[in-house]
């Protein structure tokens, strides 16, 4: 890919390819309202706005970003997404996942329903052309995974520290509409960060991407994911729950390192349904 184009799409992707949905706050447990500034070697490629409502029984987020400064003259672009769900057995099951990106004049837009964490139905809009080169996608690719946005929560289970290291220690299955893969995570160390918001301890996991389904094998840039070794996450607790959420990810790319961080990460916890009706 092109440097240009690829600016552009660290700078959506990461704007708004984290998590996403509509805002339902008659079942808030807690909500998070957070901005999050997108980098490249230093450079700011664009910005974006997350809110996250976490229930007792369900879970919603919305998301937006644009590229913005010189990037945005160059290569304009801007991105939304939506996923919400239920909470089942302590973990999240979604339900419906959407996202949008625009790039230029050209749009993209993806729906996903989801039940029991398998692919009911999905569209890609426009439809992308056959490609020879591209793994085949069968409906056992979409059984037993995620949407991308709910793959960024981490519900830690239990009552003991929030921030362990076993926070880290998972792998997902995902499903983005496009490409199956999957995610395994590793606890790397501790750091201490600072937003608008928050001030405190981040859990820092290291990240693979494997590939399943759905890309083309020789493209250079899944090849280069593969291989990295060095991408990381750094989690921290929504107020009132026991939920992880990036504070900051990067991404090592051959235009320097690519940074995702907070700028501002304010949440609140708010009465559970039980505590509502009784007021």
């Amino acid at each position: 890919m092109s440097p240009l184009r690829f600016v552009t799409g660290v700078a959506i992707l990461a704007a708004s390819v984290l998590l996403l949905g509509a805002s339902q706050d008659a079942y808030a447990q807690s909500k998070l309202d957070a901005r999050y500034t997108a980098w490249l070697s230093g450079i700011p490629l664009g910005k974006g706005a997350w809110v996250i409502d976490i229930g007792e029984d369900q879970y919603s987020a919305v998301a937006i970003g644009k590229t913005s400064g010189l990037v945005r003259i160059f290569a304009p672009g801007e991105g939304s997404g939506a996923s919400n769900g239920f909470v089942v057995s302590n973990q999240f099951a979604p339900s419906n996942y959407a996202a949008s990106i625009t790039t230029g004049k050209k749009t993209e837009e993806i729906r996903m329903t989801l039940s029991a964490g398998n692919v009911d139905d999905f569209a890609i809009t426009p439809a992308p052309p056959p490609l020879p080169d591209r793994v085949p996608l069968t409906e056992a690719h979409r059984r037993g995974v995620l949407d991308p946005m709910t793959a960024s929560l981490t519900r830690v289970p239990g009552n003991g520290d929030i921030l362990s290291p076993e926070a880290c220690q998972r792998r997902l299955s995902v499903f983005d509409g496009r490409l199956r893969y999957d995610l395994a995570f590793a606890f790397k160390r501790v750091e201490m960060v600072k937003a608008k918001g928050y001030a405190g301890p981040a859990i820092v996991c290291a990240v693979h991407f494997s590939p399943v389904a759905g890309h083309v094998p020789d493209r250079a840039a899944i090849k280069y994911l593969m291989q990295q070794r060095d991408m990381e996450v750094w989690l921290v607790p929504i107020a009132g729950t026991r939920v992880l959420v990036p504070f900051r990810a990067s991404v090592p790319t051959p235009l320097g390192l690519g940074v995702l961080e907070a700028t501002q990460f304010v949440s609140v916890p708010l009465p559970s349904k039980a505590s509502a009706k009784t007021q």
